[in-house]
């Protein structure tokens, strides 16, 4: 989530105005992530029969160069699907034509549900494995759903993110990069398992795509990385970015156990899944460093966005490179 397209408020209350959710009161720019424009929206309707008026929040997004407008029913269309079967996810609002997304000035946009809760940036094992069941549960509501999509995100981006950045440009963020890129994309090009079960996956399940309310998952959020995939791999992301500090310098064996112990609450594992486990973690850890790093060198100076350190990431894949750390996934 990001602020790149401006939107006064004239033109923001034009938006708004052709979806049937009342009249603009509020918006705000959102500024955490790095892929779309995000504003936190509030509307009043008029209550005639309360002579007053009620507010309502939505999150507008309006879809940059990362996002393809042809993804966009599929995204949208999943998260009514999942909200259909009473996963914790937002509905998309359709606009007055019933149409899920709309065009402005050459950009798709859309409105979707505001969930309430608070992400959080220090969980708890109880949390965690909330977050593991949450995740289970859209794994397996997903089955049905008819639309596929291939993951635009997988172990070939991974390389053409990496040889656009160059080793030059990724020994300027830390002078130990371009040697772990190169002999961590060798390993993951020789063991990435091919074989294990499909399914539609969110791909980018970060605590900050997470909304809780104590212990309880309300809302999981952001699902333009959801794509067709290794159900494991969608494990493996989620127990990345889970599991560490935010910097990758300290892995918490707590939340580890508590995640994957949620997970398993709802959808178990097959053996063949879970001992693809740390290979899989290393190309977790290695697609966020790839993104991370080409938005770390690339992003323009003046987005209102938080750039995220690819160290952070590059830490991980160490930690999970290591043979010690082979028992993490072990029954």
């Amino acid at each position: 989530m990001a602020v790149y397209t401006r939107l006064g408020a004239e033109e923001m209350a034009g938006v708004i105005a052709a979806f049937d959710v009342g009249t603009l009161l509020s918006a705000k720019g959102i500024a955490e992530g790095v892929s779309n424009s995000n504003w936190l929206v509030e509307t009043t309707t008029a209550n005639a029969s309360a002579d007053a008026s009620t507010s309502r929040r939505f999150i507008l997004t309006i879809y940059e160069s990362r996002t393809e407008v042809g993804d966009l029913p599929f995204f949208l269309d999943l998260l009514d699907h999942l909200a259909g079967a009473d996963c914790p996810v937002p509905r998309t609002i359709h606009d007055r034509a019933g149409a899920s997304f709309r065009t402005y000035n050459g950009k798709a946009l859309a409105l979707i549900e505001f969930l309430p809760g608070v992400s959080v940036s220090e969980p708890t094992p109880e949390q965690a494995r909330a977050v593991g069941g949450a995740l289970a549960q859209i794994h397996l509501a997903a089955a049905d759903f008819p639309a596929t999509r291939a993951n635009s995100m997988g172990p070939a981006a991974w390389r053409q993110l990496l040889g656009d950045c160059g080793a030059q440009a990724l020994a300027t963020i830390d002078s130990t990069l371009p040697g772990i890129v190169e002999r961590e994309l060798a390993l993951l090009d020789e063991n990435w398992p091919t074989d294990l079960p499909h399914g539609v996956i969110h791909a980018d399940l970060f605590p900050d795509n997470v909304l809780m309310l104590g212990d309880q998952v309300t809302g999981l959020i952001d699902f333009y990385f959801a794509c067709t995939d290794l159900i494991a791999y969608d494990v493996a992301v989620t127990h990345a970015a889970w599991c560490f500090s935010q910097d990758g310098a300290n892995f918490d064996a707590a939340l580890s156990a508590a995640l994957l112990a949620g997970y398993e609450a709802v959808r178990p594992l097959s053996q063949a899944e879970r001992s693809a486990l740390p290979v899989l973690a290393r190309g977790a850890a290695m697609r966020f460093l790839a993104t991370r790093a080409y938005d770390w060198l690339n992003t323009p100076a003046d987005a209102l966005v938080t750039r995220k350190d690819p160290m952070a990431f590059a830490r991980r894949l160490e930690f999970y490179a290591n043979p010690a750390s082979a028992g993490v996934f072990a029954v």
